[in-house]
């Protein structure tokens, strides 16, 4: 489908889907600028999106693939596309592959994950099966057992290896244990998450030779965001143009940003999806414009819809509610998702306030009656909802879920607007 006109898609959208029609219910009867849209209010937008009646898609799931999007509820996210739709996005994210050091006749190895309505894997194998240069795809999977997935890129000669971050690490961890290297690798692919400096020797033990590189920027739900741009900062990005329009905006005031350094949260509009639009749907993650006229920008981390540890993304809002629904007696008055990153390894620091003294020093004790029972409960329940996270944490790749209690005062709050700060990153992004 080619791309269309930005006043042809508002139409459709709110001739065929309920939530766009409500949510576009005060705007003129033509809009011509994204700008004067407003931007999808998150939480509504997946409230919309149910299996059965959803109130956000334009139609019927006749011809369609289902995945399931980060979630920490018993309601699971999912995201569709159409045949059509699939097949341009990949196709797109393909090319893409090229920019980011896809060579003719390389031979790829798939280390993401499968199975389950995840995406990732699946996506990948399609991505390589439409680049634009031919490649040799060997779909081993990122659960695959890491003997037999060392055998199998040995065996192949296999020259790129692409899964996330923390997959990759793992693969390097058992290569160095084993006093293996695979200098056959020029080339490693991480997605899904960031690449930390702590972890790049650990890569080159196991890869002398390979570079690691962003394999592009992208979501199931939010679907194309940006090319890997090769260079010595694989945080940095261009817009897939003419597929996606990415906008970074003013966090505090909402207004686009247009000027190099100026850093905000991330909002995308797909001018080609029409089963699940897609208009300023806000992406969860914080970017600043490196070359505006190019349409590059840096990825800063996640902005207040959610966080990501290690692999694991939680939505903001769903922890809130797991908050609320352990916390019968009401003695949580505040809370901040804190993501940290020591000995290597990422780590969700769940900061509560309390009324009167609590317990500051992040070791999850708490010193008031029955605060160390209510955070077990808390961890317990957000692990339930989230098992991956305890999978995670269980395998050692990334810390357990810790709870800091402290008075409402020592919440974060913005200096300028006052306003609580619900999510802080402050794991290194240089």
């Amino acid at each position: 489908m080619p791309v269309q006109p930005l006043p042809e898609l508002i139409r459709f959208v709110r001739d065929h889907s309920p939530f766009y029609r409500d949510l576009y219910a005060g705007l003129p009867h033509r809009v011509e600028e994204l700008a004067d849209l407003p931007v999808v209010p998150h939480d509504a937008f997946w409230r919309a999106n149910t299996p059965r009646d959803s109130r956000l898609l334009t139609g019927p799931l006749d011809d369609s693939v289902v995945f399931k999007s980060g979630g920490t509820t018993g309601a699971p996210k999912f995201s569709v596309y159409t045949r059509e739709e699939w097949r341009e996005f990949t196709t797109a994210f393909g090319s893409g592959l090229v920019e980011a050091g896809l060579r003719p006749g390389h031979r790829v190895a798939d280390l993401f994950y499968a199975g389950e309505l995840y995406a990732s894997f699946t996506f990948i194998l399609d991505a390589l099966h439409r680049a634009p240069v031919a490649n040799v795809r060997l779909p081993i999977g990122g659960a695959a057992p890491l003997a037999s997935t060392v055998q199998t890129l040995d065996e192949f000669d296999v020259e790129v290896v692409a899964g996330t971050t923390t997959t990759l690490c793992a693969l390097a961890d058992h290569l160095v244990r084993e006093g293996r290297q695979l200098s056959g690798v020029e080339i490693l692919f991480f997605g899904g998450e960031g690449l930390y400096e702590d972890q790049r020797p650990l890569l080159r033990k196991a890869f002398p030779r390979a570079q690691a590189r962003s394999i592009g920027y992208a979501a199931v739900d939010s679907g194309l965001l940006g090319r890997a741009v090769p260079g010595a900062d694989p945080r940095v990005h261009r817009v897939f143009t003419p597929h996606t329009v990415v906008e970074i905006l003013d966090e505090h005031t909402g207004e686009p940003l247009v000027r190099n350094g100026a850093a905000g949260r991330v909002v995308v509009t797909d001018l080609r999806r029409r089963l699940m639009p897609i208009i300023r749907y806000p992406v969860g993650d914080r970017a600043e414009w490196t070359d505006v006229a190019a349409g590059r920008f840096r990825i800063l981390g996640r902005a207040e819809e959610g966080v990501r540890i290690g692999v694991v993304s939680l939505f903001t809002q769903d922890v809130h509610d797991l908050v609320r629904a352990v916390d019968v007696a009401g003695r949580v008055s505040g809370m901040q998702l804190v993501a940290r990153r020591w000995d290597g390894r990422d780590g969700l620091v769940l900061r509560l306030a309390v009324d009167g003294d609590g317990d500051s020093d992040g070791n999850g004790n708490g010193s008031r009656d029955g605060l160390a029972d209510l955070a077990d409960a808390l961890a317990k329940e957000i692990l339930a909802a989230r098992p991956t996270y305890a999978a995670e944490a269980a395998g050692g790749r990334i810390h357990p879920i810790a709870v800091e209690w402290v008075r409402h005062g020592d919440l974060v709050v913005n200096s300028r607007t006052g306003k609580l700060i619900r999510v802080l990153d402050e794991r290194p992004h240089s």
